[in-house]
């Protein structure tokens, strides 16, 4: 049991007079005790942070952001004890990328990796050491414990871009996210060691048309270690009282369709009249509806054991816990229906499109004493925000970057400033830019379509009146067209290895 220091030292001053023990050597014993007690007390007024990030989960996926079919139970319950933001956005409409601009505080627009681009057999482009992660920042400069488990997506153990290089003492999981299309993969890593599971060789196969329904036939089921060094590392960090960040990217519900049976079952038979024989990717499954629904629900399982686990150390009370999603709703590929889910909440767009349905997250802060509950907070938050903001909230110097510090909406309280413009520029899915200053969003597709000597025009829409994004004003708009064109200009730099232009 994890002892308070000051239970510890009311203990052992007992034991002095019981005992009948006297001198100066059991004084300098109380003395230091009494020290390091103090220390401990002053640390852990700083807070622990949690930050758990969900993959492809779209906006309107769970019941506190208006889903009515799948069961999210325990993030709801989040919600209800913090705050629900309902215009945040991710980084980017994908997860590499958008993975960078979390954790270097900066728009897409000059972040150094902007799409999913592979490196050999395993692994994405890394993430350049010479760019600041704010997990580093907190290790370095604050002493915090870090530990990220689950998905990575930004490098290997072999390059600069591993989690070990960025500010994390520990991580466990999934390195490429190739491999994470599989929840039953033939390893897990453990910083730079792969950790054999008992799924064969290469592990269960998540693409290929038939009847064989390949989702089950895995043995070690990924999540399940995950969440177990999870439980082990928080164990560890109640015993010391160490400050700590964790970090939880976990992978669902990104495809494949390879939930805990048990969850499929408990939704309903009639969702689906046929099944899902792997013809649009992924692994077959013979309840592809139920088996989303599954994905979500587990996931919604993986945060209400966590929240269990601050709870059962006492650790609750001192805890930011964020919940959020690495960019919106798959596309009805893989098995996955998400009109019949409603997965985005009528936004235009899914995955891989700059559109609000690709970009526009779930986000929920709960900081007992801090957040107000049971609340709902309309303002402009972005990605490229969680630097400064995690900086300011546990008192180390930020250095610049695109984002700015939540900490006053975190507190109920307003901003000091408006939230400057959110700059994306993202080479993937035909070549898309875009600009969102206030309601104002200008956006323009299929630039790589084009060439470069013939861009597509711009399109403006008043998201205050347009949510949907259905009424193009730039021909009534022309002005605020070229304004936000001048803040994409002044913010864009050119990446080599993402070629896009102005």
């Amino acid at each position: 049991m994890n002892i308070p220091g000051e239970s510890l030292l009311e203990f052992e001053l007992m034991n002095a007079v019981t005992e009948g023990m006297h001198g100066m050597k059991r004084c300098l014993v109380l003395f230091l005790l009494g020290m390091s007690c103090l220390a401990q007390a002053v640390e852990t007024n700083r807070p622990n942070i949690v930050f758990i990030l969900a993959d492809d989960l779209g906006w309107g996926e769970t019941g506190c952001y208006g889903q009515k079919k799948i069961r999210t139970p325990n993030i709801d319950r989040l919600a209800a004890q913090g705050t629900r933001f309902t215009r945040a956005y991710s980084g980017a409409p994908v997860c590499a990328p958008s993975r960078c601009v979390l954790m270097t505080g900066l728009n897409l627009a000059h972040a150094p990796i902007r799409g999913n681009k592979e490196r050999g057999e395993e692994g994405q482009m890394p993430l350049p050491a010479a760019y600041t992660t704010w997990t580093r920042l907190i290790q370095r400069d604050a002493g915090y414990a870090t530990c990220g488990i689950g998905k990575w997506g930004l490098g290997m153990p072999d390059n600069e871009g591993s989690p070990m290089r960025h500010g994390f003492s520990h991580f466990f999981g999934i390195l490429c996210q190739r491999k994470a299309h599989s929840y039953y993969p033939a390893y897990l890593w453990s910083d730079d060691r792969k950790v054999p599971l008992n799924n064969g060789p290469d592990g269960v196969k998540v693409h290929g048309k038939g009847n064989e329904f390949a989702g089950f036939q895995g043995r070690d089921y990924a999540p399940d270690h995950l969440m177990a060094e999870a439980g082990l590392w928080l164990d560890q960090r109640a015993r010391d009282g160490k400050p700590f960040f964790l970090y939880l990217p976990f992978p669902e519900p990104h495809l494949a369709l390879q939930p805990p049976q048990r969850i499929v079952e408990t939704y309903p038979m009639g969702w689906d009249t046929k099944p899902y024989l792997g013809e649009s990717g992924y692994c077959p499954h013979p309840r592809p509806r139920a088996s989303y629904a599954a994905m979500i629900t587990s996931l919604d399982e993986h945060v209400g054991q966590v929240m269990a686990w601050l709870d059962e150390h006492k650790m609750a009370g001192n805890t930011i816990v964020i919940f959020t999603s690495d960019n919106g709703a798959t596309h009805d590929v893989g098995g996955v229906d998400t009109e019949f889910f409603d997965s985005v909440g009528g936004l235009r767009g899914r995955k891989g499109s700059l559109h609000e349905g690709g970009m526009r997250v779930p986000f929920i802060v709960r900081w007992p004493g801090q957040t107000p509950v049971n609340a709902a907070c309309d303002e402009i938050i972005a990605f490229p925000d969680m630097l400064p903001t995690i900086c300011d909230l546990i008192g180390v110097a930020a250095p610049k970057c695109d984002g700015i510090s939540l900490r006053a909406l975190f507190e109920g309280k307003p901003l000091a400033e408006a939230h400057p413009p959110i700059v994306n520029d993202y080479p993937e899915y035909g070549g898309q830019q875009s600009v969102i200053d206030g309601n104002w969003k200008l956006i323009r597709k299929d630039l790589r379509k084009a060439g470069r000597s013939n861009h597509k025009p711009w399109e403006l829409y008043n998201l205050a009146t347009d949510i949907r994004e259905t009424t193009d004003l730039a021909a009534k708009h022309p002005d605020e067209v070229k304004r936000l064109q001048a803040v994409f200009k002044s913010t864009w730099t050119f990446n080599a290895d993402f070629p896009m232009y102005p």
